[in-house]
């Protein structure tokens, strides 16, 4: 029984986590497509593939434009149609009470578009600022220099706290958002420190270059033979006869030893022979 109600529990989990995610989740392209009157802004979202980061989102908030007031866009300038249509779609929801009261208490407050994340935005252009003037909601580019000439005209439809549709009178107006960020360029190499380089690489300087040839002469001709060094040195006089020279042996022979000393090394050898023999005798008598 336990494990049943276990089983029961965990199946009932389930569906209700099944349930609150299928109630959160939306599709823009299918909310509008009840709604003729935004047929172009539609199509435009899916050409630019807003539609599927807008539905990949958990809040949104989109400023849909009707058709009738759509002028001046066009599907040919691929880069400032999703540019300008991202403009309209803002990363937090919000329905016209919570704007008209974000509005009043600060005055004016700068909400945060899907273009801000795309990285291309400069200048606050991927800001919307909405004010509250006479009691109408108006938005406009945060960049310098847009006017506020976009306007709350109803709710479309809303899943609260999730996506809100909102129609505005009028596309919110962005200075230079046609313009396409151009890449920056690495800089190039100084012509100077290259052409240095190149005329170092040339060839080896010829003052510290030398044949190898010249520095063998000199060589040879500075160091003497130590045979020539010594044959030039001139004897002292009166030693002419005595000079020795390491070239050629001494012509004078080595002295033969003499009868006494060959008789002292004789006398010497016959007294270690009889200590000798005394050693081995006295030995011997005591073993």
């Amino acid at each position: 029984m336990e494990a049943n109600k276990t089983k029961a529990s965990m199946f009932f989990f389930v569906l209700s986590m099944l349930s609150i995610s299928s109630c959160s989740a939306f599709n823009i392209t299918k909310l509008l497509n009840k709604e003729s009157d935004f047929s172009t802004f539609n199509k435009y979202l899916s050409e630019t593939k807003l539609a599927d980061q807008i539905n990949k989102r958990s809040t949104i908030t989109v400023l849909a434009v009707a058709n009738d007031a759509m002028g001046g866009l066009s599907s040919d300038d691929s880069f400032t149609l999703k540019s300008v249509m991202s403009v309209h779609v803002i990363l937090d929801y919000y329905d016209k009470e919570k704007l008209a009261k974000l509005a009043k208490n600060n005055r004016s407050a700068m909400l945060t578009s899907l273009f801000q994340s795309s990285g291309v935005a400069q200048n606050q252009q991927g800001y919307v600022r909405v004010e509250v003037v006479d009691g109408e909601i108006f938005f406009g580019s945060a960049s310098k220099g847009a006017q506020m000439n976009s306007k709350i005209v109803k709710s479309v439809t809303a899943q609260p706290y999730n996506i809100s549709v909102l129609e505005v009178s009028s596309i919110i107006g962005v200075p230079n958002i046609n313009a396409s960020p151009t890449p920056e360029k690495a800089p190039s190499p100084k012509k100077g420190k290259s052409a240095s380089l190149e005329d170092e690489a040339e060839s080896p300087s010829e003052d510290t270059a030398e044949s190898p040839a010249d520095d063998t002469s000199d060589s040879d001709s500075e160091a003497p033979s130590p045979s020539k060094a010594r044959d030039s040195t001139p004897p002292k006089p009166g030693y002419e006869d005595d000079l020795v020279t390491a070239d050629s042996p001494s012509s004078t022979p080595a002295p033969a030893p003499s009868k006494n000393d060959a008789r002292a090394t004789a006398a010497e050898v016959g007294v270690g022979v009889v200590a000798m023999g005394l050693v081995i005798s006295v030995l011997v008598a005591l073993f």
